[in-house]
């Protein structure tokens, strides 16, 4: 099949991230497919999206599109004011939650205002696809969107109370109409567990774009922050979520006692914590405040000899630092959070992994790094992970998605 995707990125207009990634490299593999952004395109993925041939659709849709999109954002306004007024833990805890219920419904809107547009204008895609799908309210925004589709679930942040489990039992039978595409096995499980009827498969969201780092990119990048030959860099990307252990890589870094370049970027940060590691002996800290560009981003691998990456144990979604890690060539030092991760990571000389949670281990990770750096991944490294080229991933995606027109029909 080689007719256009219908890609639909809820979250294009946010810089940073490999959403914006992936979209892009599905729309190079499929040229001339149907990219909805209901609230618009971060300005650095417009031109490759527009060089691909892809038709960007920002704007007006029809009126039922933008009906239901102008009440996604009421719903939205609504949970922001909701969660300003009842963040003290003095209100009682089903209070606090309800600004978060509104936001599920507020998500299920914008899905299905983009499904209409692109029941609208693309009838013959070879799949229809949201990047960023919503953890809820799966059935529900099939039956309003009018459009049977993929959605890219990460992970399962906010459970659905009574009120929003009634509105998806009522919209039950939607649920035919879309497959949940979870990027491991981990999300799928939590998945499972809350919507039993729906069907889901697992595939990695992050694809290989084949762009990885050069020789040249990384004497740059290491120009760029001002570090020296011979000295050791190590890269934290990304910003300071909860499933982040922050902690332990602060309790690492004052126990360290070794000459080390840390190259920070992300968002959101927290800049007591990064000027209390630039008070450390030894210590070099480079900050670049996030969100950053793919270019920016790719300076700060450049410069390093290894990417850090630090959860807590148990958290088991898609890690996009470590795919990127993966794809670009940098040798990582990881926590074994996730044990699928730690197996698939086992004996690889590029790989370092400690213990989640404990500093002691990460310390000693890091003197490993100091003291000898691990080598750089090889081209094997994201089928390793479980990658795709955007090639296979388009074709993973249309078989799944003529599943289920199959299925439907």
């Amino acid at each position: 099949m080689t007719g256009p995707f219908v890609l639909i990125e809820p979250y294009a207009s946010r810089l940073g991230g490999h959403h914006q990634r992936t979209l892009v490299a599905l729309a190079q593999a499929r040229p001339g497919s149907l990219v909805i952004a209901p609230h618009g395109i971060a300005v650095d993925a417009v031109s490759p999206l527009r060089e691909a041939g892809a038709r960007l659709v920002t704007g007006r849709t029809g009126w039922v599109a933008d009906v239901l999109l102008a009440a996604a954002g009421l719903a939205a306004g609504g949970s922001s004011a909701g969660q300003r007024l009842f963040r003290s833990r003095r209100w009682p805890r089903r209070l606090r939650r309800l600004p978060h219920q509104i936001t599920l419904i507020a998500r299920c809107l914008t899905e299905a205002s983009a499904l209409r547009a692109a029941r609208l204008l693309e009838s013959n895609a070879d799949a229809v696809v949201i990047l960023t799908a919503s953890e809820a309210l799966h059935g529900t925004a099939g039956l309003l969107g009018g459009q049977p589709h993929l959605r890219f679930v990460h992970e399962t942040v906010t459970s659905e109370d009574a009120p929003i489990r009634l509105v998806g039992r009522l919209a039950r039978r939607g649920e035919g109409r879309v497959i949940a595409v979870c990027p491991t096995q981990f999300v799928a499980d939590q998945l499972a567990a809350s919507f039993r009827d729906l069907p889901a498969v697992v595939g990695s969201f992050a694809v290989d774009d084949g762009h990885r780092l050069s020789d040249a990119e990384r004497g740059g990048g290491r120009a760029a922050f001002g570090i020296p030959a011979g000295e050791r860099a190590v890269g934290l990307v990304g910003g300071w979520w909860p499933g982040k252990d922050i902690e332990v890589i602060d309790d690492a870094l004052t126990r360290l006692g070794e000459p080390l370049h840390l190259v920070v970027t992300g968002s959101p940060l927290d800049e007591g914590v990064v000027q209390r590691w630039r008070a450390l002996p030894g210590l070099r800290v480079h900050s670049v405040p996030g969100p950053v560009s793919e270019p920016v981003l790719r300076l700060v691998y450049a410069a390093a000899d290894a990417a850090l990456v630090s959860r807590r144990p148990g958290t088991g979604k898609e890690s996009g630092l470590v795919m990127d890690a993966a794809r670009l060539g940098v040798p990582l030092i990881v926590s074994d959070h996730d044990s699928v991760l730690t197996a698939r990571l086992q004996g690889r000389p590029w790989a370092l992994t400690f213990s989640a949670g404990d500093p002691v281990a990460l310390a000693e990770a890091l003197r490993s790094v100091i003291r000898r750096p691990p080598p750089r991944p090889g081209s094997d490294a994201p089928t390793l992970l479980g990658m795709r080229p955007a090639a296979g991933q388009v074709d993973f995606l249309t078989r799944t998605f003529s599943a289920l027109r199959t299925k439907e029909s």
